[in-house]
Formats: C-alpha cells, sequence, structure tokens
C-alpha cells in the first residue's frame, strides 16, 4: 500500500527498533515521531552516500597547494 505525502509516494512497513536508539535519535534530531527520526535518518543516510559517491570521482583531480605537514602538526 502506498500513501502520498506532499507528492511523495511512501510505502507502509513494520520495523522492529532499538527504542533507547530510536529516543536519542529523537533527542538529537528534534523528530517528534519513530516515523520522523526513521525518515530523517534515512535522508541523511542517502545524502551522505551521494557525497560520498561525488567525493571519490573527484579523487586525484584536484589541485592542492599548501603545507601539509605544517597542518598536521598544528592538529597536535
Amino acid at each position: 500500500m502506498c500513501i502520498s505525502e506532499n507528492g511523495v509516494h511512501m510505502g507502509r512497513t513494520n520495523i522492529v527498533l532499538d527504542d533507547s536508539l530510536v529516543d536519542r535519535a529523537m533527542k538529537i534530531t528534534g523528530a517528534k515521531s519513530k516515523r520522523e527520526v526513521v525518515h530523517f535518518a534515512l535522508q541523511r543516510l542517502v545524502e551522505q552516500a551521494d557525497l560520498f559517491r561525488a567525493a571519490a570521482l573527484l579523487r586525484g583531480e584536484l589541485r592542492w597547494s599548501g603545507d601539509l605537514d605544517g597542518w598536521r602538526r598544528s592538529r597536535s
């Protein structure tokens, strides 16, 4: 069964969730429901995967100039 919410088709499913993990995620994100926090987490997962893929495609393609050793020393 699909539900349309704001023009987005949404499917129903039943999942078992770790309540303490869901509670922590709701506090972190400000989500008001389990559905909202799961939707938020899925969105972020997909966004991060897309960014990772884009960054991987740029590997070795960008020029950088700077003092890498100095940067590393400043971080220690």
